[in-house]
């Protein structure tokens, strides 16, 4: 499909006084295959009328007046000159005196005219002609037509100052270049070339019409000082993006049709043209779009016509209505954009300090490995429970740690996040989540709690938190919690119920242990688990488990004393424990049978309960308490001892010195008496002096 040319008409005998010239856009009579829709527009060349000659134009310049003129046209050539020499008859000379058409001439070249000082219009349209040469003579040319053609490169037009039609469309014109001299052009056709760039068009401040379609385009810019370009055709083009069309303050006209803009943002420039009313997008992918109509009209309110239909006041209420929704859908995604950023940039930040405790940790050990190398500590009891000795976090950072803890980031080092029915909590900080106030809508939704970049001994401290907040809670999954050996999961017991557990191998090293699911699976029974780590739970799974690991709660709970026993269990286990005690005593024949598979599983229940897990912060205050209380009894029996040695001291004293005292007293008793009526005036005198 070719664009239509332009072609030069005059008006109507009765009209064209003190007129200029009309120009008309109108479809070329090509094949029906070749053809493009032109809307017909009519442009007047309105400028002062005397620079157009004071005898008005007679005849229409189509096709049938260009094959009458050409019947009287000779090309004749010359040996003083390799180009053709123009002649024409005086009758046409009269005639046309101000017009020439050499169209279908099958020129290659463009003849010499002379003698020809007034034309005013050119015609060349469909011949073979490479470059404009030989018309600087032509200095009062109004209109010069080329179409059709094989030009290459713009040039030769410097003389021509009152040209105001230029038409160059179909060539192969690669640059636009030359035109310095054409201040006061009015249209410009370069369609159809090999174009690939806007230039060198800034000082044509009088051009109306620029017909640039089907070239080589992908963008629209400099267009700055064509302050009077009132229609832009950059059809069939491979334009993505276009800008400083809102500095063209008389643009009515635009035809973006058949390119490749995808979005609206690659031309919101057009959104601030005051006085763009006729706009084509179509046959781009943003024409495709769902919301490309009332983006479009939402955007640029002062439109009359959208690919080439008008708009009506219906059309515009509704793209005003779809244009809320979209922006709120807009808004909406941009905040949803922005906090899965936020999400990733914390979950990140957490990463970096989960990864630096670990690496302090870590150099941590190996101190005190080193220290204590010689005099390794063995595993401490602890009520009847076996705990592991850990080391105590002291001593300085090492530089390099501590220079990457000062350059993190304290901001955002937890993340507390619900998404559907799971609650995902990263960081130790999470933890205090759950203590919020929770609504019983959202706590009651919840099913799966996830817990990431938390210690699990941390986790086991508001274990019982999530059992009374999260009463639903089903699933429960550990990754980088520092899962590192099978007692751990014992904690896990005082939950209300668990049907599955994820344990992700990243930092959990106790997946590497062939027998980890058995144990979870003995130790856990009484969940009756369904899923391990995405697997199905068999019932040849519970098996292997009982047989693994049976014997292991069985020894633990014989080995352990009834008091200690007892103290372990909770209050409802307690009386379980004490009704199995209480069945010992029975004989066998006493109790039916369901009641001895009732104490069987009661007996299998408590032996696992003697399995529990007690954190390294709960040892440490256990270890400390410990401390206290010898402290305490040592001082208490040193007093003791103490004092039971004053009272012997005393005792072998008061052996020593009785006999000396015995005699004394008798002998002072002995002496008081001998005088008996003064004996009882003292006793008299001393009852007197008491009361």
């Amino acid at each position: 499909m070719i664009p239509g040319k332009y072609r030069s008409v005059s008006g109507r005998a009765a009209n064209n006084v003190n007129c200029g010239l009309h120009l008309v856009i109108q479809t070329s009579p090509l094949p029906e295959k070749n053809k493009v829709r032109f809307k017909k527009v009519e442009f007047k060349l309105n400028k002062d009328t005397s620079s157009f000659p004071g005898r008005l134009l007679q005849h229409d310049l189509e096709r049938n007046y260009s094959s009458r003129q050409g019947d009287h046209i000779n090309l004749v050539s010359s040996s003083l000159s390799s180009f053709p020499i123009l002649q024409r008859s005086s009758e046409e000379k009269i005639l046309y005196s101000d017009r020439l058409s050499l169209e279908r001439q099958k020129l290659t070249v463009c003849p010499i005219i002379n003698g020809e000082d007034h034309l005013r219009l050119l015609n060349f349209q469909h011949n073979f002609i490479t470059r404009i040469q030989n018309i600087s003579n032509l200095q009062k040319l109004i209109s010069l037509d080329l179409y059709d053609n094989q030009i290459e490169e713009i040039s030769g037009l410097s003389t021509l100052r009152c040209l105001r039609v230029l038409l160059l469309g179909k060539n192969r014109i690669k640059k636009i270049s030359n035109l310095e001299n054409l201040k006061s052009l009015d249209v410009l056709d370069l369609h159809g070339n090999q174009i690939t760039k806007i230039e060198n068009i800034n000082h044509l401040c009088e051009l109306r019409v620029l017909n640039l379609a089907r070239n080589f385009l992908s963008h629209v810019d400099n267009l700055n000082g064509l302050d009077s370009l009132t229609e832009l055709n950059l059809r069939h083009n491979q334009i993505t993006f276009v800008r400083d069309v809102d500095n063209l303050p008389c643009l009515q006209h635009l035809f973006l049709s058949f390119n490749n803009i995808s979005s609206f943002d690659s031309v919101s420039c057009l959104a601030d043209s005051s006085s763009l009313s006729d706009i084509t997008f179509d046959g781009n992918p943003i024409a495709q779009e769902s919301w490309y109509k009332h983006t479009v009209l939402q955007n640029m309110m002062q439109l009359r016509q959208l690919d080439m239909k008008r708009i009506t006041e219906e059309e515009r209420r509704m793209a005003s209505v779809l244009a809320k929704k979209e922006e709120e859908k807009k808004r909406e995604s941009h905040k949803q954009s922005l906090l899965k950023e936020k999400k990733r940039l914390t979950i990140n930040n957490v990463a970096r300090q989960w990864d630096l405790q670990q690496q302090r940790v870590a150099n941590i050990a190996t101190n005190e490995d080193r220290k204590d190398s010689d005099s390794p500590q063995d595993p401490c009891q602890i009520d009847g429970s076996t705990l592991s000795a850990f080391p105590e976090e002291t001593g300085p950072l090492d530089s390099g740690l501590n220079n990457a803890l000062q350059g993190l980031s304290v901001v955002d080092t937890y993340l507390v996040e619900v998404d559907g029915d799971t609650l995902s909590l990263y960081g130790s900080g999470a933890l205090e989540s759950l203590d919020r106030n929770w609504s019983v809508q959202t706590a009651g939704m919840i099913t799966t709690v996830s817990f990431t970049f938390i210690e699990f001994d941390e986790i086991v401290q508001v274990l019982p938190k999530l059992k009374i907040k999260f009463p639903n809670s089903l699933h429960l999954k550990f990754k980088e919690t520092n899962l590192v050996m099978l007692q751990q999961f014992n904690a896990l017991a005082q939950l209300r119920r668990i049907d599955q557990l994820t344990i992700d191998p990243q930092g959990n090293p106790v997946v590497n242990f062939t027998l980890w699911k058995y144990y979870v699976l003995f130790r856990l029974s009484h969940f009756s688990m369904q899923k391990i780590n995405g697997t199905e739970v068999t019932q040849n799974d519970m098996i292997m488990a009982e047989r693994l690991f049976g014997i292991l709660a069985h020894v633990a709970s014989s080995e352990l004393p009834q008091y200690r026993l007892i103290s372990i269990l909770g209050d409802a286990r307690k009386k379980q424990f004490r009704y199995l005690l209480e069945s010992k005593g029975k004989k066998p024949g006493i109790i039916n049978e369901e009641n001895n598979d009732s104490k069987r599983l009661v007996g299998e229940n408590t032996n696992r309960a003697t399995l529990n897990y007690t954190t390294r912060d709960f040892y440490n205050e256990k270890l400390e308490e410990i401390k206290e209380k010898k402290k305490f009894c040592k001082t208490y029996i040193e007093d003791l001892v103490k004092e039971a040695t004053e009272i012997n001291m005393k005792n072998e004293a008061l052996q020593k010195l009785w006999p000396q005292m015995f005699i004394e007293l008798v002998r002072d008793a002995v002496i008081e008496i001998r005088n008996k009526n003064s004996y009882m005036k003292l006793c008299l005198q001393q009852i007197t002096d008491q009361k």
